[in-house]
């Protein structure tokens, strides 16, 4: 079945029998994780809902149950600014297979600091954490093979490959739209370079681009920058090119069910399709050559590994 950017999670997943299969979603206490997370439950998967905020995390578990009583819906404490938790976490589900692991958590646009490991907080929220989870995961992953990893990136990653030189910004200035989209780049090059190495033993690993959506994301956005940037207007009125929470996260359960995608990895989707390069025609769609690049994905891995495996600073 084909569908488009109007597509909802539960017109994606509709169809599809999830039973015996187990998913992971983080950052399911909100916005896109929580339609994720839904959609996969009420399709029979087995979810562990991977939050910071337990009561959060119980309020989603328990608006699953009131659609699908027996509904398989657990709560995880996942802190991924902090290796220890995620270490924590990855424990407590390594020893069953996982199916689907989705990478959805996030921040945005935040102010320079950074994470109980000494990594820029964006960047290494958005990566470094999810690289860690997914390796701690590793062998869970694969003996539930064919398994798939999303990693959810945005149409930000056009603004800046992952600067090597400087990951952090101990040197160079700071900017906080630019830090956002290397972390979202990292993203990108995390799917392709899984997917090179993981993808002989089935486990795959894909990008999505949810597409703009009004959650908590934005949280760190003052109305001022907000209207500036046409993401809302004078009223409040989210742009009309931004999709609701439940049309967000189709992609996102597309990438994770659909057929087409069985064992197929390194791509970026949007839209529930397979996007094409960006170009200056259209701004707004589309991959950059930088989030695909192999040397870069091979490096950016290399130097997630290395701080994965010591557990200092990379």
């Amino acid at each position: 079945m084909t569908f488009d950017d109007s597509s909802t999670a539960a017109q994606v997943v509709a169809g599809h029998d999830l039973s015996g299969k187990k998913a992971i979603v983080t950052g399911a206490g909100s916005g896109l994780g929580i339609e994720t997370a839904k959609a996969l439950a009420l399709a029979g998967a087995h979810i562990v809902l991977a939050v910071r905020d337990r009561a959060a995390g119980e309020r989603v578990a328990a608006a699953i149950r009131e659609q699908r009583p027996d509904a398989r819906v657990e709560v995880g404490i996942l802190d991924l600014s902090r290796s220890a938790s995620i270490r924590a976490f990855a424990a407590a589900h390594a020893s069953e297979p996982l199916a689907i692991l989705i990478n959805n958590a996030g921040v945005m646009v935040t102010p320079l600091g950074w994470t109980e490991d000494g990594l820029e907080t964006q960047i290494g929220i958005n990566h470094f954490g999810h690289f860690l989870l997914a390796r701690e995961l590793a062998g869970a992953l694969e003996r539930a093979a064919p398994a798939r990893v999303v990693s959810l990136s945005s149409i930000g990653h056009v603004q800046s490959p992952v600067v090597f030189e400087d990951i952090h910004y101990r040197h160079r200035p700071y900017e906080k739209w630019q830090a956002y989209a290397q972390s979202k780049t990292a993203n990108v090059l995390f799917a392709v370079e899984l997917t090179r190495r993981w993808g002989g033993r089935g486990v795959t690993a894909n990008a999505v681009m949810p597409g703009g959506i009004m959650t908590n994301l934005q949280r760190e956005m003052s109305r001022k920058e907000m209207i500036a940037m046409q993401f809302i207007d004078e009223n409040d009125t989210p742009h009309p090119m931004f999709k609701t929470p439940e049309q967000g996260a189709a992609t996102s359960v597309w990438a994770a069910t659909a057929p087409e995608l069985d064992r197929v990895g390194g791509l970026y989707l949007e839209d529930c399709a397979i996007a094409a390069p960006w170009s200056e025609d259209q701004p707004y769609r589309g991959f950059a050559p930088h989030a695909v690049d192999s040397d870069a994905s091979a490096r950016l891995w290399e130097i997630s590994e290395d701080f994965a495996a010591r557990g200092d600073q990379p």
